[in-house]
């Protein structure tokens, strides 16, 4: 009798030590033809030491969009607040619109705009839901590095990519160099070998780069190429994607270390250190 019942009680306590601590529901409205957020954002959370701690949930609305233009990214936007009226009924802690060009497009300021609009949103499902932009997380991510100088690689074609520039400029942040990888089929940029930036990056014109965006584009994976990047350069790297995290992560108020996110994300990376954050 005596040693089942500590059979029981140490499985009690087994379950309890298991059991997470914090469960966070994160919700993510993506184009339709997007394949990356809602792979490489639970890959870096996977990531986290303590997994007991910790239990997120992702649930995801679409808005139509296949080809990367004005048009159609215009006609994107159009479909925002039905997805995060969507979103508002699986009651969701945080959300995130991930599309940073489609933002970015609409000109400075529309980050700010839109996010208000649909804090509002997705607060009828939880009055205590908080709403994020990718566009509005890079701004923020990058500052956080103490970065007011960038360089960037892009799978849009040239002239959004300088809409994405001047948005960043007029946020204060200053683009050293840019390249724009001119690919207009969004399946396409998913599709690509996210370590093909590694050897992208070293086209690039770091001599006065405070941190390195190597992907500012939510579909474009880059996840496997940015600790590569940032130990061969030795700048703080990011992406669209990993901006978007921290921000997630920073309004869920959880204070987590990432391996192999970056200095954004991974408080103990090589690069953070020597650069004292």
């Amino acid at each position: 009798m005596n040693q089942m019942h500590h059979i029981q009680s140490a499985s009690k306590a087994s379950l309890v030590r298991m059991r997470p601590a914090s469960r966070h529901r994160i919700g993510l409205v993506v184009p339709s033809s997007n394949t990356t957020m809602e792979t490489e954002l639970p890959e870096l959370l996977d990531r986290i030491e303590d997994q007991n701690a910790y239990r997120f949930t992702f649930h995801s609305s679409r808005m139509r969009m296949k080809t990367v233009s004005p048009e159609e990214l215009l006609a994107m936007n159009a479909q925002a607040d039905r997805c995060v009226e969507e979103l508002s009924d699986a009651a969701v802690d945080v959300a995130a619109y991930a599309c940073l060009v489609a933002v970015m497009s609409q000109g400075p300021g529309h980050a700010i705009r839109l996010g208000d609009r649909l804090t509002t949103l997705v607060r009828k499902g939880n009055p205590a839901a908080q709403m994020v932009t990718s566009a509005g997380a890079l701004i923020d991510g990058i500052k956080s590095l103490d970065a007011s100088r960038v360089a960037l690689i892009t799978p849009y074609m040239k002239p959004l990519t300088q809409l994405v520039i001047n948005c960043l400029e007029d946020a204060g942040i200053e683009v050293v160099d840019s390249i724009s990888l001119e690919i207009a089929d969004n399946l396409e940029v998913g599709r690509r070998n996210p370590l093909d930036l590694v050897e992208i990056a070293r086209d690039l014109d770091l001599s006065r780069a405070d941190a390195l965006v190597l992907s500012a584009c939510v579909q474009m994976p880059s996840l496997e190429a940015i600790p590569v990047v940032e130990n061969e350069h030795r700048l703080p790297v990011l992406s669209a994607a990993t901006a978007t995290l921290r921000s997630i992560l920073d309004k869920l108020k959880l204070d987590v270390s990432i391996p192999g996110g970056g200095s954004l994300l991974e408080t103990n990376s090589a690069v953070a250190k020597e650069r004292g954050q």
